[in-house]
């Protein structure tokens, strides 16, 4: 009992688990319709494309959640535009838009003289470094993107796996499709002090990857995913407390270990 309530003595640290379930259950959730839908690039793409969004905010010394949410939605529409109706393959207006937004990023960055300080939390995380209000704000924007989903899983569903069928039923695929890959962005701003840019595509994809291997109908997909992801959070910061380590890594690669045991066991199960 000491060794689990040891950490929670420390207010950072309560509020650094909160804040790390929360983001782990809301990236396992939509990481389900990325892993289902063949995107596992969108979320890598989503991730790096916040980064002149974030430079900006920098320069004009303004907020750096709001430029990387305002940076990722405009590429997440812009995702929307450029494959619309079948103008452009959709992985391959990821890649241009990826690239653009890393390079831009980069230039921007590298123009800064104290960069390596300052936004090194958005690109590795700090979890630890949660205030009351990041916590508010995690929580807040969290709640509105699952009830969002929650709200639209049915139309979601239909989209993603049955387009004639949308078709039929008169669905607005571009508004909605447009409307999950806007969720998506923003579930990537919400993980930036968690897990920071460089893991927050692998937080989207692998609790859902590891529910892939262990069922295929969508809300138990989701659930066992959110599961994952929400325990996965619990073991890593507590793996990053007394290994002394950053907590971003550890978190993923608890998620890493899930999915390997999920994968190994279906192996042996087929056998």
């Amino acid at each position: 009992m000491t060794f689990l309530l040891e950490p929670l003595t420390y207010q950072f640290m309560q509020r650094g688990l909160a804040a790390s379930v929360i983001v782990g259950v809301l990236c396992a959730v939509m990481g389900t319709y990325v892993v289902l839908r063949g995107m596992a690039f969108l979320g890598d793409a989503m991730a790096h494309a916040i980064l002149p969004g974030v430079a900006i905010a920098y320069l004009v010394q303004g907020d750096l959640l709001i430029g990387a949410g305002v940076a990722a939605v405009v590429v997440a529409l812009s995702i929307g535009f450029f494959t619309k109706e079948g103008a452009v393959k959709e992985d391959t207006a990821i890649g241009i838009l990826f690239a653009a937004a890393l390079s831009l990023g980069v230039a921007l960055i590298s123009s800064m003289q104290t960069y390596a300080v300052d936004l090194s939390h958005i690109l590795f995380g700090d979890v630890l470094g949660v205030s009351p209000a990041d916590l508010w704000l995690i929580g807040s924007l969290s709640l509105a993107i699952l009830l969002t989903v929650a709200l639209f899983f049915k139309q979601f569903l239909v989209i993603s796996f049955d387009p004639v069928l949308a078709a039929t039923l008169r669905l607005p695929a571009e508004l909605l499709r447009n409307l999950m890959l806007v969720l998506l962005a923003l579930t990537v701003v919400v993980s930036l002090q968690t897990v920071g840019v460089s893991l927050a595509a692998a937080m989207l994809v692998t609790p859902a990857a590891t529910a892939y291997l262990l069922t295929r109908r969508l809300l138990p997909m989701m659930l066992v995913s959110a599961a994952i992801g929400g325990l996965s959070s619990v073991i890593g910061l507590y793996l990053s407390y007394y290994l002394n380590i950053v907590s971003g890594s550890t978190i993923v690669l608890t998620a890493t270990a899930f999915f390997l045991l999920a994968f190994l066991w279906k192996r042996m199960k087929q056998a």
